[in-house]
């Protein structure tokens, strides 16, 4: 399979396993030539996961990139419109969103139709009113869903049933691959089960408000700034935040790989720990041997670490 940009190989939870290849610019061409276009990094991860060796995988949100600030060029914008399927998350990226609309001739599948979304907590609304959200509209749910692994195994259901409309010839091997594909995210949501069971502490203090799907395994979030990880956190959530911390005992606040370190001034102020928690919404570089079940191994060890699991 030819697959545009590199992408990382096998993580320590293999969840690299059955039907993935990494992201290779100079790889041989598919025979059928099914395209599919994925917006931002965890969409093209599943992609090539369930499409095996039987399509092309375009990342249009290349790594290092900020995935909230993509602006299309020509080449990507070509790509959009040459592809059989197009995933993309409608409210994520507007230019995307745009892009879909205007050229998009093949199937477009909007992660928000096959993938239960959350609202956006109360407290977004706060942020927003304090930081000027509006320039990153994500509706009224919150977009990163990724950070649960069962939705992400939804969306591998999604995109398997839509590749095996496109190219039924191969069908049979898509579905084996959406349910490898499940069967390891399901050992993963297995470890951030046992992993953060027992902890003496149960909130993360972190940069933006990417990492709410994480509530479900009994941790609460408190981010600097709402949804948008461009905008500046007012004096009265640092204030809010601040006591937060007095109170629960909180040693550790986490910054993250692709944006400023917002954390930083906190940190110092109240003497204390950093460390960084990936939202993964993109790579931070091409030629790190990541991939999203590393990063998220990484991300629940940082938690329980901070968090003094045992």
């Amino acid at each position: 399979m030819r697959l545009s940009v590199v992408l990382p190989a096998v993580a320590a939870l293999a969840l690299a396993a059955s039907g993935c290849s990494a992201f290779d610019e100079g790889g041989p061409s598919t025979d059928d030539g099914v395209t599919v276009a994925a917006a931002f990094y965890p969409l093209a991860y599943v992609a090539e996961r369930v499409a095996g060796d039987h399509a092309e995988v375009e990342l249009l949100t290349q790594p290092g990139k900020e995935p909230h600030d993509l602006e299309l060029d020509v080449d990507e914008t070509a790509k959009i419109s040459a592809a059989d399927l197009v995933v993309f998350e409608n409210g994520f990226q507007p230019a995307v969103d745009d892009a879909v609309e205007q050229n998009a001739e093949g199937v477009a599948l909007d992660v928000a139709d096959v993938v239960d979304l959350v609202p956006a907590e109360e407290s977004h609304e706060e942020h927003a009113e304090h930081e000027g959200e509006e320039e990153h509209d994500h509706g009224d749910a919150d977009p990163h869903f990724w950070q649960d692994p069962l939705r992400l195994a939804d969306l591998g259901d999604a995109v398997a049933d839509e590749l095996a409309e496109i190219d039924p010839d191969n069908a049979d091997d898509y579905q084996a691959n959406a349910v490898d594909l499940r069967s390891d995210l399901e050992r993963l949501d297995e470890q951030y089960v046992a992993g953060l069971a027992d902890c003496e502490r149960d909130t993360i203090v972190v940069s933006h408000d990417a990492f709410g799907y994480l509530e479900k395994y009994d941790l609460h979030i408190a981010p600097l700034v709402g949804l948008s990880p461009d905008a500046e956190p007012s004096p009265a959530v640092i204030g809010d935040l601040q006591e937060l911390i007095g109170e629960e005992g909180i040693t550790t606040v986490f910054s993250e790989p692709l944006e400023p370190d917002l954390v930083a001034g906190l940190a110092s102020d109240l003497d204390l720990a950093t460390a960084t928690l990936d939202p993964i919404e993109g790579l931070a570089d091409a030629d790190s041997d990541e991939d999203y079940g590393s990063l998220m191994e990484t991300n629940l060890e940082a938690i329980r670490e901070a968090n003094g699991c045992r």
